[in-house]
């Protein structure tokens, strides 16, 4: 895959797992630290749309924010809140398991959204994602995705407003369930025996 450089205003589907595939998450308490890592070095350079994390991969959408509401340091280098993010969660990974090495795989995958279309169907793609994997059977329930915060009332680091305005709010649970019917529905048309 050809690696796109981050530009400010741009949109990014952002996802990569672990080295040899092993789990970058560990204990539940990983994925909190992840999250807490995200708020520290992404949010203030982008606007975060969806998220889901889980054992030993993630997914990311986000826009990198106008280079005029780009803090000083980063305005030339958008890259680096992403590097100062995975640096320090492998290292507190290293540390905490006490092993070496990468974590991540070798280069962060990245791919500019430049349709809505494709954009708003990535949105359901991520939250679906853990019932792809088989990690639970229901979307809604998954703690590590960021459908909780679209459903929640409060505050979050999500931009769901600018989803909200692409979706309505009102018909979002049954947009992402009528998503989930028509890739199940696709799954079983391909796993038949003829």
């Amino acid at each position: 895959m050809k690696k796109d450089i981050f530009e400010s205003g741009a949109i990014y589907h952002i996802f990569n797992r672990g080295n040899n595939r092993e789990n970058i998450f560990i204990e539940e308490k990983n994925y909190y630290y992840f999250l807490k890592q995200l708020k520290k070095y992404i949010l203030p350079v982008a606007d975060v749309y969806a998220y889901c994390l889980l054992k030993n991969h993630f997914h990311l959408l986000l826009r990198i924010k106008d280079e005029k509401y780009l803090p000083e340091k980063v305005k030339n280098k958008p890259h680096l809140p992403f590097s100062n993010l995975f640096n320090s969660y492998s290292k507190s990974i290293n540390k905490m398991y006490s092993r070496t090495g990468s974590l991540f795989e070798e280069h962060l995958k990245r791919k500019r959204v430049d349709d809505m279309e494709y954009f708003t169907q990535l949105i359901a793609y991520i939250h679906l994602n853990p019932v792809k994997h088989g990690f639970t059977n229901d979307h809604r329930s998954y703690k590590f995705s960021s459908f909780q915060s679209y459903i929640s009332d409060k505050t979050t680091g999500v931009n769901k407003d600018f989803i909200f305005s692409l979706i309505e709010k009102d018909s979002f649970l049954y947009w992402h369930d009528l998503k989930r019917i028509e890739t199940e529905e696709v799954k079983s048309f391909f796993s038949e025996d003829e």
